[in-house]
């Protein structure tokens, strides 16, 4: 493997189980495995050392979203939920977007679930279309909300002449994988030095996104958001996005941990952890791990749906804290 390769998102939770059910009967995903940690190598990983977690993992196309509940924090304060006023230009925001061939026939149902109060939206107005003088987003539907425990989720259609072949390919599921995470951003700099020069990650291009659609879809006003794209060889890929306005967004907590229910986590397959050790604060990062840590046979029960026989790991804050988990084999 030359290059990173993007194995799996995902964020924690309460009562992995339940939401779990709630993306399988919504999202048509498919649940894999479970698995449980306590105390071990995995915990310490994550910044969590002594704690007790559950782990599962649920398959979306091709792609694997991992829910993470902390069943007994240890020594660690207890976890917080999403912040009720959290906003698309805060730095603690992060989402999944969720590819639909038919985002009319998947937004009415969690429309009423929002009508119900069971849900909170992200968007206003329901699904929008990005306007044609849009070039790179020209014809792109698309729709934010949040999942039953506030994460946020976009739901995105492609038009025929944009995204990935298999984005345009017939499906069973309402959902036919996950294009990218997205991630809130304040230096495009730092975010490129990071990704680009430390991981190795491929600029997949950007622009810049305004007009009553954006701040329809993202909640805001006045909205001009600079979004640049970073990309392994295949598979799903990285979003930044740098909010010029309203430029208000704040930063992460600084207290901010893997416990709290607002923490989601990239996992890289990576060639050389050491070397990305010894460069990760000067391309803007830090740790989270204890440096590098031994995994074998913390991960032996999800391996086969995760895809990797890994034996270490890293665990990584970006420039702007959005957490990273590096592992190799």
């Amino acid at each position: 493997m030359d290059r990173p390769h993007l194995q799996s998102v995902g964020f924690t939770c309460t009562g992995a189980d339940g939401l779990a059910e709630w993306f399988e009967h919504w999202l048509g995903c498919r649940r894999l495995a479970a698995s449980e940690h306590d105390a071990d190598a995995y915990c310490s990983l994550i910044g969590l050392a002594g704690a007790r977690l559950r782990r599962l993992v649920l398959a979306i196309g091709e792609e694997r979203l991992e829910l993470t509940e902390v069943l007994d924090p240890g020594p660690h304060r207890p976890g917080r939920t999403v912040p009720a006023d959290s906003r698309s230009n805060d730095l603690w925001f992060q989402h999944i977007c969720l590819v639909v061939s038919d985002i009319q026939g998947v937004a009415p149902a969690l429309q009423q679930q929002i009508t119900a109060g069971a849900l909170q939206p992200i968007s206003t107005n329901g699904p929008q279309r990005l306007p044609d003088w849009n070039t790179a987003a020209a014809g792109i539907v698309a729709f934010k909300l949040h999942d039953p425990q506030g994460h946020p989720l976009e739901l995105l259609q492609f038009p025929g002449d944009k995204g990935d072949v298999r984005w345009h390919q017939s499906a069973v599921a309402p959902v036919l994988g996950i294009d990218h995470s997205a991630i809130g951003v304040s230096d495009p700099g730092c975010t490129a030095r990071f990704y680009g020069e430390l991981l190795g990650l491929c600029s997949g291009g950007g622009g810049t996104n305004s007009g009553p659609e954006q701040d329809r879809l993202d909640g805001l006003e006045a909205t001009e958001v600079g979004i640049s794209a970073w990309r392994a060889p295949q598979g799903m890929g990285i979003e930044a996005l740098a909010y010029r306005q309203p430029a208000d967004g704040r930063p992460q907590p600084a207290d901010f941990g893997a416990q709290d229910l607002s923490h989601w986590q990239i996992r890289l397959e990576v060639n050389d952890l050491a070397d990305i050790l010894s460069r990760l604060e000067t391309c803007g990062g830090r740790q989270i791990s204890e440096g590098i840590l031994d995994l074998q046979g913390c991960l032996l029960d999800l391996q086969g749906c995760l895809g990797g026989d890994w034996s270490q790991g890293l665990q990584v804050a970006d420039p702007d804290g959005h957490r990273l988990q590096l592992l190799s084999r």
